[in-house]
């Protein structure tokens, strides 16, 4: 036994299970023996453990006191360490294929990982499936893994030999606290913070693909290298594989940016990066859900406003903003005739300052309170060129905004409605299903305990009272108070954040807002921002995907078109429009000189739900031929029926009840 391993075991450490139940180990006893000693099953099943609240490598020696779960592969943690030790194997195969290409970073992400590269020449898709073979041969080995701590001049001067400079400078930007550890899978080392699988063979051969290439600048700066991303899926076994890849499928079926060229719904353009061009189709949908909102929120209590979208660096320097997100603001600097300086305004990232100079107009009592104000802002935050993503991340959008004024005791009555809100309006635009996360008090905050007590209090027990469930994420609340996030889940089981409930004690007070309380002596009001879509402009782009752009009657842009078959049906064709129109709905003619069936083909891959067919028999019985978007038979029926049925389908679910 080594000597420091020997002294070491002179001390024990108490180790606490998560039964309650308690065991004594020698200090240094890694998680592995923990595991044997428990039982020789529970050693075979074991990938790592989670030692207070830390994941932890099977191979690290535990030095103190603490609480241990040991973790299996079928637990998140395994997951986890499958997608992270594949990253490794594909860095590892990378460079035996392609010796002197230089490594850099490779995370896990959600569904797998990814590794970028610096190498001269691009890597192609045919590559891939070289990768993957080299990948599999390494697990096929079952390579050992291994780890060693290294002092940080022996790990520079290591990487400096070797010809690694994104290595060296992730070494340098590691704390002077932290370990620099190395890891080993068989002959093949990486710098990692860990903790990582026994040996490769561990890894499910038939559980993973490269799904693509693609560019990235080093740390996302477009001032340094640009490197080259693969990236991979990776899941305990062939099925889970599958059915992934066939959710990717239908993902790429339903992308919005596709259906948005073929809809004619909106374009994006170099000469406007991140902002949006809507097309009338897109426009239309656009005002269709704005309606809807506006209507929605009035029943609900809330008064509209509109504030300017150039303020002021005054506004944002007292809000706190220009110091938080300065580098994110567009800047508009004016020369003011007369002044001496320019005057530096900005576009506004969002619009909160300016609902409290809207509330700040005229002296509020308690009875005033709650406030509700509401507005469809126009904001304009700066995206990376390379973040942006068609409608999901621009640098121009309008929030479904609105900042509700209320005392302390208020807070819990007005949770409660805006999740009652919240969860009518997803359910009217399809989506039946939705989780909430409560982020609680973050280490650096305003505001005193007892009013965080007291405001998440307020948010747990309005959740609770509505019988949802929820799960809590300690720590990651604002700065400012706790809040709520309402992710939905679409058609094909992503999950998306859309929706979010926060609480404020600063802005507030910094931007003067008060109320005469009922002792008559001044207050600070609450504030919640709250929002129920996000953006118009991300929100639009998931219900294009969520319906694959086949949107129910009362959201499809174009609703009905009236199609002829023969010319002689002209007049009939106009004739129905003119009623479906009269009726509220958004009808169209297609008297072209085509096919009836080359045009319900254009129209049915343009997603319109409804297409009404006239040749002369329908002219004669006054009657139409309805056909149904995907529907493989059509209907025929009398024009008034039609109309009347379309119609009460095409009303808008509020106005329904």
């Amino acid at each position: 036994m080594p000597e420091d391993r020997a002294a070491a075991d002179l001390r024990q450490i108490t180790l606490t299970f998560p039964d309650g139940a308690t065991r004594s180990y020698p200090a240094g006893t890694t998680a592995a023996e923990v595991a044997r000693s428990i039982s020789p099953s529970l050693a075979r099943a074991a990938v790592s453990a989670i030692l207070d609240g830390v994941h932890w490598d099977l191979q690290w020696p535990i030095e103190r006191d603490g609480r241990i779960e040991l973790r299996t592969m079928k637990d998140p943690e395994g997951l986890e360490l499958i997608r992270h030790d594949l990253a490794h194997v594909m860095a590892k195969a990378v460079q035996r294929l392609w010796p002197g290409t230089k490594v850099t970073i490779g995370p896990v992400t959600e569904t797998g990982w990814f590794y970028d590269f610096d190498r001269a020449e691009p890597f192609t898709p045919e590559d891939l499936g070289q990768i993957e073979a080299e990948m599999r041969r390494i697990i096929a080995a079952q390579e050992p893994v291994r780890t060693e701590i290294w002092d940080r001049a022996r790990a520079i001067a290591h990487y400096e030999a070797a010809g690694e400079p994104f290595k060296v400078e992730l070494i340098a930007r590691i704390p002077e606290d932290q370990p620099i550890r190395m890891y080993w899978h068989g002959d093949w080392m990486d710098l990692c913070r860990g903790p990582h699988l026994a040996h490769t063979g561990q890894l499910p051969s038939d559980a993973f693909k490269l799904t693509g290439v693609s560019g990235a600048y080093w740390f996302g700066d477009v001032t340094r290298p640009q490197l080259q991303r693969i990236t991979g899926v990776a899941f305990r076994s062939r099925d889970e594989l599958k059915a992934h890849l066939t959710m990717l499928e239908e993902a790429a079926r339903r992308d919005h940016r596709r259906l948005g060229r073929e809809m004619e719904l909106f374009h994006l353009q170099e000469e406007a990066p991140g902002m949006v061009f809507w097309h009338p189709n897109g426009w239309t949908l656009w005002r269709t859900l704005q309606d809807y909102m506006s209507r929605r929120l009035r029943a609900a209590g809330y008064r509209e406003i509109r504030t300017p979208q150039v303020v002021d660096r005054v506004l944002w320097e007292r809000s706190g903003h220009w110091e938080a997100y300065r580098e994110n603001m567009f800047i508009v600097e004016v020369d003011e005739e007369g002044a001496r300086e320019k005057r530096i305004n900005a576009l506004k990232p969002m619009n909160c300052p300016c609902h409290v100079q809207v509330y700040n107009q005229g002296l509020k009592s308690y009875r005033d309170l709650p406030l509700r104000l509401a507005e469809f802002g126009a904001c304009h935050r700066y995206e990376s060129s390379g973040s942006m993503h068609g409608l999901m991340r621009v640098r121009g959008f309008t929030q479904d905004d609105a900042h509700i004024f209320c005392t302390e005791d208020q807070i819990e009555d007005e949770c409660r409605s805006f999740i009652a809100l919240l969860s009518s309006v997803y359910r009217d635009l399809g989506f039946e299903r939705f989780d909430i996360r409560l982020s609680t008090r973050p280490d650096v905050r305003v505001g005193s305990d007892a009013v965080w007590d007291k405001a998440e209090a307020a948010l747990q027990t309005a959740i609770e009272g509505l019988g949802l469930p929820y799960e809590i994420a300690p720590g990651d609340g604002a700065f400012y108070g706790p809040k709520l996030d309402f992710r939905l889940t679409d058609a094909i089981g992503r999950e998306w954040q859309c929706g979010t409930f926060q609480v404020d004690f600063n802005l507030p007070g910094r931007l003067g807002a008060e109320y005469v309380g009922e002792d008559g002596a001044r207050h600070v009001p609450v504030m919640l921002h709250r929002a129920i879509l996000g953006s118009f402009e991300r929100f639009i782009g998931v219900l294009i995907e969520h319906y694959g752009g086949r949107f129910p009657l009362w959201l499809a842009p174009r609703q009905v078109v009236v199609a002829s078959i023969v010319s002689g049906a002209d007049p009939y064709v106009a004739e129905v429009v003119e009623a479906l129109t009269a009726a509220g709905l958004r009808a169209e003619a297609d008297t072209r000189n085509e096919k009836i069936n080359y045009k319900v083909r254009e129209h049915s891959l343009a997603k319109v739900p409804v297409i009404l067919a006239l040749g002369m028999k329908e002219v004669e019985g006054r009657s139409v031929s309805m056909r149904r978007l995907g529907a493989e038979h059509q209907q025929v029926m009398p024009l008034e029926e039609a109309v009347a049925s379309l119609a009460a389908e095409a009303r808008p679910p509020d106005l329904r009840r």
